[in-house]
C-alpha cells in the first residue's frame, strides 16, 4: 500500500501505484479530492506529454503545483492517465 501525506495529513491511499522515474503514479480516485485545487501551471516532458497541475491544500495550509498529472499522456506513457503523482514536501511511502 503506498500512501501520500502531507500537512500530516493522508491524502491519498493505494496498493495500485504506477511507478515511472521514481513517482508513484496514484489513481485519481484514490486522492481525497478536498485537498485538490486546480492550477493553471502545466509543463511539458517530451515522452509523456503536457503535465497539469493541483495545488494541495490542507487545514488552512496551500503547497502550490504540488500534485501534477497526463490528461492526455503520448502513448509511452499510457499507464499514468487517470493518475496523479506528488513532489514539493509529501511524502510518499511505499
Amino acid at each position: 500500500m503506498a500512501t501520500a501525506r502531507w500537512n500530516d495529513k493522508i491524502i491519498a491511499s493505494s496498493d495500485d501505484t504506477v511507478v515511472v522515474e521514481g513517482n508513484h503514479y496514484f489513481p485519481l480516485d484514490s486522492v481525497d479530492p478536498d485537498v485538490l485545487k486546480a492550477s493553471d501551471h502545466t509543463t511539458v516532458c517530451p515522452w509523456k506529454g503536457t503535465a497539469n497541475y493541483f495545488s494541495l491544500q490542507v487545514d488552512g495550509a496551500e503547497n502550490r503545483d504540488a500534485a501534477w498529472y497526463y490528461a492526455e499522456p503520448k502513448e509511452a506513457a499510457a499507464e499514468i492517465k487517470g493518475r496523479v503523482a506528488f513532489w514539493k514536501g509529501v511524502d510518499i511511502t511505499a
